[in-house]
């Protein structure tokens, strides 16, 4: 029996949705120990997926775009993130299927060729780097002449966004809050890609002096407060301003809270509504969790949790 522990992920900005140079998408992402996928799987003579999870259906698709004629697995999720959140559920989800049915029966194929066989970070490489090799990434996108359009991964059959950059990132406490509510997803992605891009050029340029010069500076360095401000930079400009401006007022307001209670730096993950802040002072760290789990106690429910990056990847044992 093989077990599998995948990660789930922050993505903190697409970097240039212009193309004005014959590029886009472009990501920066961290990799998380919590919330995780945990699944069991084995050879089976059908394809089955059992436990709870809104991705079940992704998984037997997954599993059967990698798998042996005639083979079968049957996975058991013992551990599930929650979906559309923010957090790279799908993208977890479907690589985790194929890298069992990988492991089951010995393919020996890479990480990326698993995630080109599901069809999955046609947009942004961060989760595929995330299961591949966890930490602090920056992809650089694709050829728009290859891509062909603006589009979110759920939509793009491009491969897998080459990484520039991937470093561990240090050993700060991340206050993970998620609300009880989904962002954009599927079609509402697809739409709000259509609507929003072209982003301005001029942004695009700022996104990347804000990622060059300052955040990854901070991150070499191990400066908390450096990063912290690029963090914050990165939510007022570009496309992750306009994926903000599409948030509840809940959101908008959590985000602010954290920056008031302390946290180097607030920002939401992809389309939200997760939204998340770091800071290296367990203590704090503890009352910052526990005052904005009232928060969100007091605005609709939601759940707060202190983690941290994973800069090893997903884990692949046989028990």
């Amino acid at each position: 029996m093989i077990k599998i522990r995948s990660p789930s992920r922050l993505h903190l900005s697409l970097i240039d949705l212009n193309a004005e140079i014959g590029r886009i998408d472009g990501g920066i992402g961290i990799t998380l120990y919590h919330p995780n996928i945990v699944l069991s799987a084995e050879k089976a003579d059908g394809v089955e997926v059992t436990g709870n999870s809104s991705f079940a259906g992704r998984m037997v698709e997954a599993a059967k775009a990698v798998l042996p004629e005639g083979e079968g697995v049957l996975i058991h999720i013992e551990e599930d993130m929650p979906a559309h959140v923010g957090l790279g559920s799908g993208t977890q989800s479907a690589l985790s299927a194929a890298a069992a049915v990988n492991e089951l029966y010995g393919l020996g194929l890479t990480v990326r060729e698993l995630a080109i066989a599901v069809g999955r970070g046609g947009t942004s490489g961060i989760g595929v780097a995330s299961f591949e090799s966890g930490g602090f990434l920056v992809d650089v996108g694709h050829k728009f002449s290859e891509k062909g359009s603006f589009s979110p991964s759920s939509a793009s059959k491009a491969a897998p966004a080459p990484v520039v950059f991937r470093h561990d990132l240090p050993d700060w406490d991340i206050i993970l809050a998620i609300p009880d509510s989904v962002g954009a997803h599927d079609s509402q992605e697809v739409d709000i890609f259509k609507k929003e891009c072209p982003i301005p050029l001029s942004e695009v340029q700022e996104v990347c002096h804000v990622v060059l010069m300052q955040m990854l500076p901070a991150i070499l360095e191990g400066d908390i407060e450096n990063f912290g401000f690029a963090v914050d930079h990165l939510q007022n400009v570009g496309f992750k301003k306009r994926e903000i401006a599409l948030q509840s007022q809940e959101v908008r307001d959590l985000m602010e809270l954290m920056q008031d209670l302390g946290t180097c730096g607030a920002g939401m993950s992809s389309f939200g509504p997760a939204v998340f802040g770091f800071i290296d002072n367990r203590r704090m760290a503890e009352q910052i969790r526990d005052e904005v789990q009232h928060f969100l106690d007091e605005t609709g429910g939601g759940t707060v949790v202190l983690t941290k990056a994973n800069n090893s990847g997903a884990m692949i044992w046989k028990d």
